[in-house]
């Protein structure tokens, strides 16, 4: 899923590079608690003369999401913005791997045939109008995902399943919903979409003129409906995800300032709703947090050392170990390499239109040489002084599920034997294979997309190239901001690109990312993998109920992955996590977003009535 659902998503996405964690002084300090799945600082037992008083969090990111749409997004910076001004019906526990209940009472009674959900919404829920969260808000979100003139075809998978809202004849608060068939997310997938007020985004209330079938099985023939038409291009508009003013929802933050390129402050909305709720999920302890977009090494080091800046979770590998050699930044921060459930890719499109992109990577053989030309040690070496940890498929080291298959080692005598198989060869001496295809003369040659969003994709991406290049194919690394390569991915408008998958500790649903479905439809599966056979073991392994069966079909999805090569793997990736002493309940999570700034409290200075210790 997209998992965060971890978007699980949440495709979530694409941002962090880490390394593993280790155990040496720098990088633990002495006064955690550790768990499974978080570990939590002791709050400081002396305020030092330099810390500064005010009681609001300055944190460092390396992007800004997309947009703050409540449902046409995918970047995880995006994700991790709507946990502070919006809300969920479920949320990911990030202390005890599981869920808990969001704005409903209590988790789901399901059924015997586990096909059908009963929630109960709580009664404190209010909406920035002041107006009680409503059942209608829950269908109104359904029906908006389900839409086919939204502009959301990564999650549009998501909301297939539901087949019906069965509201309650004694209780308006209570609903059930109903799924079409078993579905091991079928109350996950609620963590990651925020629910949203049907009276902001609908009030002529067109979505009720339509059914859930309408929305699932006349696609066409409701989108041709003219009212529904002028519904979507509303709200569809770019104004709902980039102006404040038309920001609606329900967590306790709104946007104040978006300042592009540069920050996004979030204030905290007054006698909100969730004042007295003891979930760490809604506190709201810090008057504002701010998002200061710093994508310099140098910088940062100096923001961060200096305590311009209170957290991070995108500091690179190297800053951060700098950082941690520096007994001032020890004395004034928590620090520590934290794991994920993430890993970075490189991906291969295998099906070019042969016009705007060449037939390159449509050879298993082909793409089986690019990895075997890439030098993933050295680049982890190099980049993330070889504290990286490599993979070799799409599931987290975390995870029971995971199929560890032979690492894919270096071996450019090899490679050069599989492009030679594949009609590629050197046959003019300059270093860079050719084939005829379909009776044209066809370099070796293509671009090879990456980030702008830190300076390691570069540097991964230059040592890539060289790698290939050593095998005579000519990578050319293209820098990218986030919306060109997001929007190059989605339309299939690239030849190679290097990303990275945020995941969560939950089962996953393969569809978003695997699945042909979501190549057809622009989704995340960006090289175009699979066929009849692999999209029915995904669809199995989303059904699947029991553990022990669901865990083979994984691996065998993994094999299947493996065998046709179509992305190189590269390492699972860790976050590297700062907090500065000044804030009390600091913890870090392995699972996503990895840091909660709205439940950090000011140990001394500005001092509110809701900073209560959770």
């Amino acid at each position: 899923m997209k998992k965060y659902l971890a978007l699980n998503l949440l495709l979530i996405l694409f941002f962090t590079l880490g390394c593993k964690n280790r155990k040496n002084p720098a990088a633990i300090n002495d006064n955690t608690n550790d768990s499974s799945s978080y570990v939590h600082f002791n709050d400081a037992s002396a305020w030092l003369p330099t810390w500064t008083k005010n009681n609001v969090v300055i944190v460092h990111t390396i992007s800004e999401p997309d947009n703050l749409h409540p449902t046409n997004g995918n970047t995880s910076i995006r994700a991790e913005l709507l946990l502070y001004t919006q809300m969920t019906l479920v949320q990911t526990d990030l202390r005890n791997p599981g869920l808990r209940s969001g704005l409903c009472k209590a988790l789901p009674v399901v059924s015997q045939d586990g096909l059908q959900f009963t929630y109960e919404l709580r009664e404190e829920p209010l909406w920035d109008d002041q107006s009680r969260l409503t059942v209608e808000d829950i269908v109104f979100t359904i029906k908006a995902n389900k839409c086919p003139l939204v502009q959301n075809p990564s999650a549009k998978p998501y909301w297939g399943n539901v087949k019906d809202i069965l509201a309650d004849s004694v209780n308006d608060r209570k609903f059930t919903v109903v799924m079409r068939e078993p579905y091991i997310q079928n109350v996950a997938f609620w963590s990651d979409f925020p629910i949203m007020q049907r009276k902001f985004y609908d009030p002529q209330n067109i979505l009720s003129k339509f059914s859930y079938d309408d929305m699932d099985k006349n696609a066409e023939k409701i989108s041709a409906d003219t009212q529904l038409q002028q519904w979507a291009l509303q709200f569809n508009d770019q104004k709902y995800g980039f102006d404040p003013a038309f920001q609606n929802g329900l967590g306790m933050y709104k946007v104040e300032k978006w300042e592009t390129g540069q920050s996004i402050t979030l204030v905290k909305k007054p006698n909100h709703w969730t004042k007295s709720s003891t979930n760490y999920f809604e506190k709201g302890l810090p008057e504002k947090i701010i998002y200061k977009i710093n994508r310099d090494a140098a910088s940062t080091f100096l923001e961060i050392k200096s305590q311009v800046m209170d957290a991070s979770a995108y500091a690179s590998v190297k800053t951060l170990l700098d950082l941690q050699s520096d007994s001032s930044f020890n004395k004034n921060f928590n620090s520590r390499f934290i794991d994920t459930y993430g890993y970075t890719y490189v991906a291969m499109n295998m099906k070019p239109d042969g016009v705007s992109h060449r037939k390159l990577f449509d050879d298993v053989r082909v793409r089986k040489a690019m990895a075997m030309l890439a030098p993933i040690d050295d680049m982890i070496r190099i980049v993330n002084k070889g504290l990286n940890k490599r993979i070799t498929g799409p599931v987290s080291l975390l995870k029971k599920e995971y199929n560890a298959l032979p690492l894919i080692k270096l071996d450019i005598t090899h490679a050069q034997k599989l492009l030679e198989e594949a009609g590629w060869k050197d046959s003019d001496g300059d270093n860079v294979r050719e084939k005829l295809i379909d009776g044209k003369k066809v370099n070796f040659e293509f671009d090879f997309n990456y980030l702008t969003t830190q300076a390691e994709w570069k540097d991964m991406a230059d040592i890539i190239c060289e790698g290939l290049n050593a095998g005579g194919v000519k990578a050319i690394a293209v820098p990218l901001d986030p919306a060109a390569f997001f929007g190059k991915a989605r339309d299939h408008d690239f030849d190679m690109m290097m990303g990275s998958w945020a995941t969560n500790s939950l089962a996953e649903d393969f569809t978003q990312v695997w699945h042909t479905t979501s190549w057809t439809s622009h989704g995340s599966n960006y090289p175009g993998f699979g066929d009849a056979k692999s999209d029915s073991l995904i669809d199995k392994i989303k059904v699947t109920m029991d553990d022990a069966q669901r865990l083979s079909m994984v691996k065998n999805l993994q094999q299947m992955i493996y065998d046709e090569q179509p992305y190189i793997f590269l390492y699972a990736l860790v976050r590297r996590n700062i907090i500065h002493k000044r804030w009390g309940n600091a913890e870090m999570y392995y699972d996503r977003p990895g840091l909660l700034y709205n439940n950090l409290k000011l140990l001394k200075g500005v001092i509110t009535n809701d900073e209560v210790t959770n």
